[in-house]
């Protein structure tokens, strides 16, 4: 039986590997990882007690383990993941540490499954949670059409900061109701009752690093180094699953009847898409699921083989703990 180690087990996603894994009776021996402040701690999964490993080289090495799903922050992931890919294991990281890396694969399993078994590192790299939510619905239709130009616009949740996220948007709800002024201690201004138009730090070309990230990441797994690529990532007051409205443009002239019958048959695709009845993707029907939920699909008028769509995903889920197990079962 397989030996899986989950380093960051008691975190916000590292607790949702641990329900995906269960969901999908993951069979291996487990060893949970995370740092000394959890060390100890009893959790229950897959109907068993399991203590909390303290995350060191040596206790590592005594697992030797032979895959690791790794939540556990990017100075943990350069720290660890060479450790562990030294000992023969196969790491996939759900940072940013190792995308831009170009003997690490970026995988989607239902964009480019066959990447996740060419890596030469270990190490397999988990996107950017904006990118999963986008990239599962682009790839059916640069297949269909050839992708010219993507325009993208992002509403992320508070969970997508962490924790940290969360308590500063819970926290200005509490303020809001006693009449008092929120002091955020992770995002830069209150997020309750207010949009941030600010994800990671800015770079000197205008763009944040989460903009980046998204534009970077669409090019690589769509293998397309020279797609033209923009995006706007905005932070809004809901607490999980992000949303992104998607401007396209193709090669080739689209049909929307076409593009609908297409995503309906798509792997982890829920489609959406009856105005009439007021049936389009919202966070209210990604949330805690594992799919990719779209729907707003229309022509955009204003430019020649254009449209428009809209995604909605669980950003703590597909973002980030299902894509990783999907991988980890891509391998097992």
């Amino acid at each position: 039986m397989h030996k899986i180690a989950v380093i960051g087990a008691t975190g916000i996603v590292g607790t949702t590997f641990l329900k995906v894994l269960e969901e999908d009776k993951i069979k291996a021996d487990y060893y949970l990882f995370a740092s000394h402040r959890s060390a100890g701690k009893v959790i229950q999964f897959m109907g068993k007690d399991y203590t909390i490993i303290e995350l060191t080289a040596d206790n590592v090495a005594k697992v030797k383990p032979d895959f690791a799903l790794l939540a556990a922050g990017g100075s943990t992931s350069i720290e660890f993941a060479p450790i562990l890919a030294n000992l023969g294991c196969t790491v996939i990281d759900n940072s940013s540490a190792f995308r831009r890396d170009p003997t690490v694969p970026l995988v989607v399993p239902e964009c480019n499954p066959e990447e996740a078994k060419k890596t030469k590192s270990k190490i397999i790299s988990n996107p950017n949670c904006s990118t999963i939510g986008s990239v599962v619905a682009l790839k059916p239709l640069d297949d269909l059409y050839k992708i010219k130009r993507i325009v993208y616009s992002t509403y992320q949740a508070v969970s997508g900061a962490g924790q940290a996220g969360v308590d500063d948007y819970l926290h200005g709800l509490d303020a809001y109701v006693k009449g008092t002024q929120p002091l955020p201690q992770k995002l830069q201004h209150p997020i309750f009752n207010n949009l941030i138009p600010h994800i990671d730090v800015f770079l000197d070309n205008g763009n944040t690093k989460e903009e980046d990230k998204m534009i970077f990441e669409t090019r690589k797994i769509l293998k397309r180094p020279d797609l033209a690529v923009s995006a706007t990532t905005v932070r809004v007051p809901i607490e999980n699953c992000h949303s992104i409205s998607i401007n396209v443009e193709f090669e080739k002239k689209p049909c929307i009847a076409t593009i609908k019958k297409v995503l309906a048959k798509a792997p982890g695709i829920v489609l959406l898409d009856n105005p009439a009845k007021n049936l389009y993707p919202m966070p209210m029907h990604a949330n805690g699921k594992n799919e990719v939920f779209v729907g707003r699909i229309r022509l955009d008028e204003s430019r020649e083989n254009c449209i428009n769509l809209f995604t909605a995903s669980d950003n703590i889920r597909k973002g980030a703990a299902t894509n990783a197990v999907q991988i980890l079962k891509l391998l097992i």
